[in-house]
C-alpha cells in the first residue's frame, strides 16, 4: 500500500471520527405529538387579549404545548403543505429555531417535529433583555435567502421582514387565545446567535420571540 493511499484512508478516518462527534453533540429529535387544536377562544377574544409581555414563568412548556404553539406560528394546515402563514410566492423561506435549554432545535413543519443543531443553553444569545435566559422558549425566525430564486437583495429583505412578522402575529395570537405570555423582539446580537447555531451567510436572523407560561 502506498503512502498516498494510506494517507487518504487517515484522513478518511479522521473526517469520519469528527462527523460522528458532530453528530454526538447534536440534541436528539423530538416528535411532536399531534396539535390539539380544540381551543375555547374566539378570534375576537384572542385580539382583545393580545399584548407583550417582560415576565415569564422559567417553567419549561409541555411537549403538547409546544406543538400547539409551532403549528400555530408556521404549521402545515393543508394537504398541500401549505402553512397556517403566508409567504411571497410560497417561498416558506422563514425557519423557525427554538431554543430551549436543553439546546437549539429547527422546526419541521411538514413531520411537526423538532430537528436538533446544537446542544447546550445559548438563550443568552437570544436577546439583551434580563428575560431571555430564563424563559423556557425562545423562538427566532430566520429567513433563508437561497429559497427566494428571483429576488433582488432589496425584495428579499422586504419579503422576508413580512413573512416573518406574520409568523409573529401567529404567535401571538395562539398564546393570547392559550394563556400563554409572549413578546417579539428586535434586539439582539444576530452575528453572535448565527455563529453559535451555524448560520450560513447567506441565512439572516429577522426577528425572536419569547414564550412561556405568566410568571406568578
Amino acid at each position: 500500500m502506498t503512502f498516498c493511499r494510506v494517507s487518504r484512508l487517515f484522513g478518511a478516518a479522521v473526517l469520519l471520527l469528527a462527523l460522528e462527534a458532530a453528530a454526538a453533540e447534536l440534541p436528539p429529535p423530538i416528535e411532536l405529538p399531534k396539535p390539539n387544536l380544540d381551543t375555547p377562544a374566539t378570534l375576537v377574544q384572542a385580539l382583545k387579549a393580545r399584548r407583550s409581555a417582560s415576565e415569564f414563568s422559567p417553567a419549561p412548556l409541555t411537549p403538547q404545548v409546544l406543538s400547539d404553539l409551532l403549528w400555530a406560528a408556521c404549521g402545515v394546515n393543508r394537504e398541500d403543505g401549505r402553512r397556517t402563514t403566508p409567504s411571497a410566492k410560497n417561498w416558506q423561506e422563514i425557519d423557525v429555531y427554538v431554543v430551549l435549554r436543553e439546546g437549539v432545535y429547527l422546526f419541521d413543519a411538514k413531520a411537526q417535529a423538532l430537528r436538533g443543531v446544537i446542544k447546550g443553553d445559548v438563550r443568552n444569545l437570544t436577546g439583551v433583555q434580563d428575560f431571555v435566559g430564563g424563559a423556557p422558549v425562545n423562538l427566532v425566525f430566520v429567513a433563508d435567502h437561497a429559497r427566494m430564486a428571483g429576488a433582488s437583495p432589496e425584495d428579499r429583505d422586504r419579503y422576508a421582514a413580512a413573512d416573518a412578522a406574520f409568523i409573529s402575529q401567529n404567535v401571538y395570537l395562539w398564546c393570547a387565545a392559550s394563556g400563554l405570555s409572549t413578546v417579539v423582539r428586535g434586539s439582539l446580537d444576530r452575528a453572535a446567535l448565527g455563529k453559535a447555531v451555524g448560520l450560513r451567510p447567506d441565512q439572516r436572523i429577522i426577528l425572536a420571540q419569547t414564550v412561556g407560561f405568566p410568571k406568578k
